[in-house]
């Protein structure tokens, strides 16, 4: 979703650079439903979050845009995709429009000022202090707000499963897929799909690694979550699920209620997000070596919705190993321990 109803998903490259005289780098760009993400463009693990209604051009009318993410910010992006360029302009244009003007109809005026005001205290407020909540909060709050939501999670699924050779295996394969390391567990049913929670937290389905007879189901759904993490991040669905009056307490006192989180699993069990674009999931599978022809299968038996995985395959005949037998055999076990 995105702050305009007319678009479901809108992302395009640009330049980017963190800091005055810093080099640009070619960067993913997605307009969200209150922010514009800014990931690296191979992996898409997120860089920074602009609040939409604070961006500013810095080169209005000239090509390529140039924006900044507020008056005097020391970051700088440079993007030419005039669909992208129009929606920026359109939220600072529907922003514009709500502001009270003076006129003849002052008290008119002033009245529909003051309900614009409290429209976007109750409807636009909430969702940009849970923005700027989930772009403040060090990692460690992450994590603790991700094991959380684990615990909540575990109510439905049973604890872990905590074979020790497993484990082992599971962690080597999700530091061989992204590098980036986390708490990674496997969970029973009812859980059907993977899910990246805050603190860079995974959860996978026993189904990947009970049902499968190869690893590179199991190792695709880890990039996938990967993916999916940077185009949706986690903690903006638990701040929203959790609530305003949560998010305020979080980020006064760092702690949200005890009870902020309950009934969250099953949230997260029911929530049917779409896979990642397969033009995303392909680049990453070429990164890492895999092959991305298993995992359109798994999602897909007949393969008629996930041809594009297929067809375009990256490595189709010379895929590097994901991991040892034995790892593999072990981690087909880890619900056994």
């Amino acid at each position: 979703m995105t702050a305009l109803r007319e678009y479901q998903r809108l992302e395009c490259t640009g330049l980017w650079r963190d800091a005055p005289g810093a080099q640009k780098r070619e960067v993913y760009v997605a307009f969200g439903d209150a922010t514009l993400v800014i990931s690296e463009a191979k992996s898409l693990r997120p860089l920074t979050h602009w609040s939409l209604p604070a961006i500013q051009r810095l080169n209005p009318g000239q090509m390529p845009a140039r924006y900044a993410p507020a008056p005097g910010g020391d970051e700088e992006l440079e993007i030419d995709d005039e669909t992208m360029i129009a929606a920026i302009e359109k939220v600072h244009v529907l922003i514009a429009a709500r502001r009270p003007h003076p006129g003849r109809l002052r008290g008119l005026l002033l009245g529909a000022g003051l309900l614009t005001v409290l429209g976007l205290g109750i409807f636009w407020m909430p969702r940009a202090l849970i923005d700027h909540t989930a772009e403040a909060l060090p990692f460690a709050t992450r994590l603790d707000l991700g094991r959380a939501a684990l615990a909540d999670l575990v109510r439905l699924t049973g604890a872990p499963c905590a074979g020790p050779e497993g484990v082992a295996a599971l962690t080597r394969l999700r530091d061989r897929m992204t590098g980036t390391g986390g708490e990674t567990y496997v969970l029973g049913p009812p859980l059907k799909r993977a899910e990246m929670l805050p603190g860079q937290i995974l959860v996978l389905p026993k189904s990947v690694v009970e049902a499968q007879d190869r690893p590179e189901v199991a190792a695709a759904t880890i990039l996938a979550a990967e993916v999916g993490s940077g185009l949706r991040p986690p903690l903006h669905d638990l701040l929203h699920y959790a609530g305003f009056r949560a998010t305020i307490s979080l980020l006064t006192t760092g702690a949200q209620p005890a009870d902020a989180l309950k009934g969250y699993g099953e949230t997260l069990v029911a929530q049917r997000a779409p896979p990642p674009p397969a033009e995303l999931l392909l680049a990453r599978f070429a990164e890492v070596g895999i092959s991305s022809t298993p995992y359109a299968y798994a999602l897909d038996p007949t393969g008629e919705t996930t041809l594009a995985l297929i067809e375009a395959d990256p490595h189709r005949k010379d895929a590097k190993p994901v991991m040892t037998d034995t790892d593999w055999v072990a981690l087909q076990n880890i619900c056994a321990g």
